[in-house]
């Protein structure tokens, strides 16, 4: 007696090719905006030592909200690599480069973003150790600066120039393998370069309140993606049309 093979259904084949990408996209989604929800809360907390250059001197009364904002942004930088780690699984199979490219830059967004909040900690340990002593008011002022000088440096270089680099890769890959919806990624194909511009010209002195109107498409591209990936995941026959085709190339 001879074995007939079962050939799986297209409906079958379509079910275990949707069911690991879509719990990816929901995770990709959740991510996304918890890197929102994050980044501003942090922005929020830390006012009273980006805004106050002698808080070094003053009596720590903001020092816990400051902790509290560097945690926010610990997970602020896990987030930022976890979009990129659960994008990775499909869109690595229609551009396993750029797919690579954009856990890369994300891995590095997220590493000068951490030392942002290293720089702010390391003021809120200053005027714990230095409250009550001698020491030159000046030199400790200076300090202070230098240190909210570098966080916001960092803020230029990694949510800035970075993040307007590793937005027009993704938003490419998923343009290309219409794995979104198209207006998503042409949203990301404007944001960023706008971002990264935005960026570039405040590194060369053009006030942030006259380029804020830049920040909007890349707000809006993550926005809607993260919406997308929740709610409707990625379309069907792309996901399908990929996993059959890696399929064939390994028989």
């Amino acid at each position: 007696m001879t074995s007939t093979a079962v050939v799986p259904s297209t409906a079958t084949q379509l079910a275990r090719a949707m069911s690991p990408a879509r719990k990816l996209a929901i995770a990709t989604g959740v991510l996304f905006f918890i890197t929102h929800v994050t980044s501003v809360a942090a922005i929020v907390l830390y006012q009273p030592v980006l805004n106050r250059p002698g808080y070094v001197l003053g009596n720590g009364a903001a020092n816990s909200r400051i902790l509290l904002g560097g945690l926010l942004e610990v997970i602020l930088a896990g987030a930022v690599i976890g979009t990129a780690v659960t994008l990775y699984p499909v869109v690595s199979r229609h551009n396993r480069p750029l797919a690579m490219g954009y856990v890369g830059l994300r891995t590095l967004e997220a590493g000068i973003i951490v030392t942002g909040i290293v720089s702010l900690l390391a003021v809120v340990s200053l005027q714990h150790d230095v409250a009550g002593t001698a020491a030159s008011a000046a030199a400790l002022t200076t300090v202070g600066k230098a240190l909210v000088a570098v966080h916001n440096w960092t803020f230029i270089i990694g949510p800035g120039l970075v993040c307007g680099l590793n937005t027009v890769v993704i938003a490419y890959v998923l343009y290309r393998s219409k794995l979104v919806a198209r207006f998503i990624p042409v949203l990301g194909l404007i944001g960023g370069p706008l971002v990264f511009a935005a960026n570039v010209a405040g590194m060369f002195g053009v006030p942030r309140h006259d380029l804020g109107v830049c920040v909007v498409p890349v707000f809006a591209w993550e926005v809607c993606l993260a919406i997308f990936l929740i709610t409707k995941g990625y379309r069907s026959t792309a996901v399908t049309r990929s996993c059959l085709r890696t399929s064939g190339n390994r028989s």
